[in-house]
């Protein structure tokens, strides 16, 4: 994947997956810290000690409709690349975590891509799942959710063309805000 964004919406797929009804995704800058941490905690059915050693391997997936599941031993990767970290944790009927820690300005690190376009397709397309996405940069941050949503809309679905269309300009500019317009 040429984007952590794609990354993030492939692990969030595997949440819908394991039919969690809340998924939360931080993406944080930390420049203090040169790190970038990106991570996607859900309430989903967990999974077992085993399954969680497995995780990691590419040619090990419980999906039935291929033999292979490259996005987290990919996104593994591209964290441990820029020098940073990854880790998964995750308990049986309770849901997982998966945490990545990118250096911020390593060279390898990819760049983060349209996390606009990405939560617009996870909330438009799982309406009936609850999700949060915050943006933090250094001390500032910006969070928005469905629940928010669906309190103002009243109503309205998300997956609505002009309600996309807002949801997308206002996670955006709202980034654009808090990075200085580098996202």
């Amino acid at each position: 994947m040429e984007e952590l964004s794609l990354n993030i919406l492939d692990i969030a797929q595997n949440s819908v997956r394991a039919n969690a009804t809340q998924i939360d995704i931080t993406v944080a800058e930390l420049p203090e810290q040169d790190r970038l941490v990106i991570t996607i905690a859900d309430n989903g059915c967990g999974m077992t000690p085993e399954q969680v050693a497995h995780v990691e391997d590419p040619f090990y997936t419980t999906r039935t409709t291929r033999k292979v599941g490259l996005g987290v031993p990919f996104f593994k990767m591209a964290a441990l690349m820029t020098g940073g970290d990854f880790s998964i944790q995750s308990q049986v009927g309770k849901g997982t975590l998966v945490k990545a820690t990118f250096g911020l300005t390593h060279i390898d690190r990819m760049p983060l891509g349209n996390m606009a376009d990405t939560m617009c397709i996870l909330m438009g397309c799982n309406e009936q799942i609850h999700f949060s996405f915050t943006y933090q940069v250094g001390e500032k941050s910006f969070c928005v959710s469905t629940e928010q949503l669906q309190q103002v809309l009243d109503g309205v679905p998300l997956n609505t063309p002009q309600v996309m269309e807002f949801l997308r300009g206002y996670i955006k500019e709202n980034m654009d805000l808090l990075s200085g317009g580098a996202s």
